[in-house]
Formats: C-alpha cells, structure tokens, sequence
C-alpha cells in the first residue's frame, strides 16, 4: 500500500498534484477526478450500473477533507460530495489515467454527449462560483 507525501491543490491549473511514498507523483485534473468518482452516484451498485458523467469539464474542486488516514473527501462546486478517495483508489487513478480517460472520452462519444456542460447547468455553475446569486 502506498500513501501520500505530499498532496497540492493547483486552482489555476484545475488539478490535484499528489505524491506517493512509493517516488510517483501524479497530477490529476478535478473534471477526470469527478468523472471517476468512486461513489454509487456514478459507479452504481454494481458491474453495468455506472452513470456516464457528462459536462464536468467546468467542474471545480471546491475542498478537500481528509478522512482518517485512508483517503479524501472531495467536494465539487456541481454539489458533488459524496465517495471516498482512498490512496489506493488515486494511486490507481494516476496509473491509469491516459487509459481511463481515453474510454471516458469513447464512452461520450459512443452516446453522443459531451463534456461541456449544457447552458443550464453552465448558468447554475456560473451562479454557484460567484457566490452572489
């Protein structure tokens, strides 16, 4: 098992910098993040009940909490907040992000949908950023 050295949150840059005890390092952007968030709200509960995640390519990373000394709670400003991101999980992540990005992008494709959000909830993200409406 490896665990995190080092954990940095690039706004600018919209990714999640994390370092591992095991010499990887790895930057993982907040919308490939939300498109594989490991809760049952996108995973399902179980095999062929996943929810393809469409137009996140917006999304911001709001927070992050830690959650004893297994994984992060990541909150997303499209109200995403619920699964658990073990080192584990991210580490598996940053190995396979090239992979799993490539069949999240097939899978848009495969459906017809698309990464950018829809004017409504581009509207609503645009108001929840702001803070002011």
């Amino acid at each position: 098992m490896t665990y995190p050295i080092e954990i940095t949150l690039h706004q600018q840059s919209r990714q999640l910098e994390i370092a591992f005890d095991d010499g990887s390092r790895y930057r993982l952007p907040f919308e490939f993040l939300r498109v594989h968030s490991p809760s049952a709200e996108v995973r399902g509960h179980g095999a062929g009940q996943e929810v393809l995640q469409t137009g996140k390519r917006d999304v911001i990373l709001l927070n992050l909490e830690p959650v004893g000394s297994y994984a992060l709670k990541l909150v997303f400003d499209d109200g995403h907040d619920s699964g658990l991101y073990t080192w584990e999980y991210l580490h598996e992540l940053g190995q396979n992000q090239s992979i799993l990005w490539q069949n999240y992008l097939q899978q848009l494709e495969a459906v017809g949908k698309s990464r950018e959000p829809s004017p409504h909830e581009a509207a609503g993200h645009k108001q929840r950023g702001c803070g002011h409406h």
